[in-house]
């Protein structure tokens, strides 16, 4: 078990008392990782401190109004690749049949491409191969980055910590693209159902789809999604 892959995917979940009470442990386990810089492990002390002794209902209003209300700073990765593409639903039944045949169950009802779900299975790999998926998606986390910082929200620093992991050099263009997408407005409530309304995924086998390789299933990542037609449909 990668523990740093781990306390990063814990750092990224819906807030709750259970991860309070763990913040002592993790914060421990990414203040002692050597692939991190002294200055990404220092960034990365305010969300633990954050997490450990702010108000519960507080901590968990901050993370909807992030990662609930935007989808440029979404935590469904195929969010960043596919948007409303029918390619979606396919890349989904693919990477949770990927899940299974490494004996990974995701115990969750998010969708197989959150990021904390992802990460989570990423933990329990060889570590090439865990660092080979950080690496497709290091632009989607390096643009996250940059959005999280501009918020002034500490949050960013494990997306800086995830594109560490990754060690690749992150592509300008593919960030810059991903960043030309225009930000929503999480107080705009009409707006955001409305972006976000889409038609329901169904997940099962796919005869098809085999059990490729995490890689595979995320080989666009590194294609940033292009703009989507407002009458795309998944």
């Amino acid at each position: 078990m990668d523990r740093t892959i781990k306390s990063l995917s814990l750092l990224l979940s819906y807030p709750t008392e259970e991860l309070q009470g763990a913040m002592p442990e993790i914060g421990a386990v990414l203040a002692s990782e050597t692939r991190l810089t002294a200055a990404t492990r220092r960034d990365l002390r305010p969300l633990v401190e954050e997490l450990s002794s702010d108000d519960i209902y507080d901590l968990q209003e901050r993370f909807v109004m992030l990662f609930d209300r935007s989808r440029t700073l979404s935590l469904n990765l195929f969010e960043h690749v596919h948007g409303e593409s029918r390619d979606r639903g396919g890349a989904m039944v693919s990477l949770l049949e990927t899940y299974r045949a490494g004996g990974f169950e995701p115990a969750t009802t998010e969708l197989p491409d959150h990021l904390p779900v992802l990460l989570e299975f990423l933990a329990t790999q060889p570590p090439a191969d865990a660092k080979e998926v950080l690496a497709d998606a290091a632009h989607i986390f390096d643009a996250v980055r940059a959005r999280l910082e501009h918020r002034e929200s500490p949050y960013q620093a494990v997306f800086a910590a995830l594109t560490q992991l990754a060690d690749v050099t992150v592509s300008a263009t593919a960030v810059a693209e991903l960043l030309e997408q225009p930000e929503d407005d999480p107080d705009d409530l009409e707006a955001l159902d409305e972006v976000w309304e889409e038609s329901e995924v169904t997940f099962g086998p796919d005869p098809n789809a085999g059990c490729p390789q995490v890689r595979d299933i995320l080989s666009r990542i590194d294609q940033p999604a292009g703009p989507v037609p407002p009458e795309a449909a998944e």
